[in-house]
C-alpha cells in the first residue's frame, strides 16, 4: 500500500469515528504510519485531506458564500438555484455515488456528515447569524428538505421532480427552505431543544 493510499485510510478511520474537528494530521499520520509532512506532500491542508477522503469533487465554501451574497429573504432561492447547478452538473454524478455508499456503510455517513454540517450548514448558518441554540434544528431542517430532492431527483429520479427545470423547483421549495433558514417556525423550536 502506498503512503498516500494509507493516509487516505487512515483519515478516513479518523473522521468517521472522531469526527473533523477532533481528528488531527498528527493522528492521521500516526495511525498510517507516516511522517505527518506526508500529508501536506500529498493533500496539503486537513480540509484538501478531508475533501479526498470523502472523495467529493466539489467544495461547498465557494458556493456557501454565493447563497450568503444578497440581502437575507433571498438565501432560500439563492440555496435552491446553487444546490441544482451543482447537482446538475458532472459533480452531482460523484455525490450520488457517494451518498449511495454513505447510505450502505456507517463510516461513511459519519464522513459525509462531518462534511455536510461543517462545510455547508454550519457555515451558512454562521453566516446569516443565526443564534447556536437555533442553528442544529434549522439546519436539520434545511438538510431534510435538500437530501429530500436529492432522492427525488437524483436518485429515484421521481416524476416530474426529476425532469423539471430548475426554475420549477427553486419556487416550489425556496420559500420552505427560506421559512428553515430565518423565518419563524410554526410552535417555535422543540422542547428537547431547551426550549419551554
Amino acid at each position: 500500500m502506498s503512503s498516500r493510499d494509507a493516509v487516505l485510510r487512515a483519515a478516513r478511520e479518523q473522521f468517521s469515528r472522531k469526527g473533523y474537528d477532533a481528528a488531527t494530521l498528527r493522528a492521521i499520520a500516526s495511525e498510517a504510519g507516516v511522517d505527518p509532512s506526508m500529508i501536506n506532500h500529498h493533500f496539503g491542508t486537513k480540509e484538501q485531506l478531508f475533501m479526498a477522503a470523502l472523495e467529493l469533487p466539489v467544495d461547498p465554501t465557494d458556493h456557501v458564500a454565493a447563497v450568503l451574497d444578497g440581502p437575507p429573504d433571498g438565501v432560500g432561492e439563492r440555496l435552491v438555484n446553487r444546490f441544482l447547478t451543482v447537482w446538475d452538473s458532472p459533480a452531482g454524478a460523484a455525490g450520488v455515488a457517494v451518498l449511495r455508499t454513505a447510505m450502505q456503510h456507517e463510516g461513511s455517513a459519519a464522513l459525509v456528515r462531518e462534511f455536510v454540517l461543517n462545510r455547508a450548514i454550519n457555515p451558512l448558518l454562521t453566516g446569516l447569524g443565526i443564534p447556536a441554540r437555533e442553528a442544529p434544528w434549522r439546519g436539520n431542517l434545511v438538510a431534510s428538505q435538500l437530501s429530500g430532492l436529492i432522492l427525488t431527483r437524483y436518485l429515484i429520479k421521481l416524476e416530474p421532480i426529476a425532469s423539471a427545470p430548475h426554475a420549477v423547483v427553486v419556487r416550489a421549495l425556496a420559500p420552505t427552505i427560506q421559512r428553515y433558514l430565518i423565518g419563524a417556525l410554526a410552535g417555535g423550536l422543540p422542547g428537547w431543544m431547551g426550549d419551554d
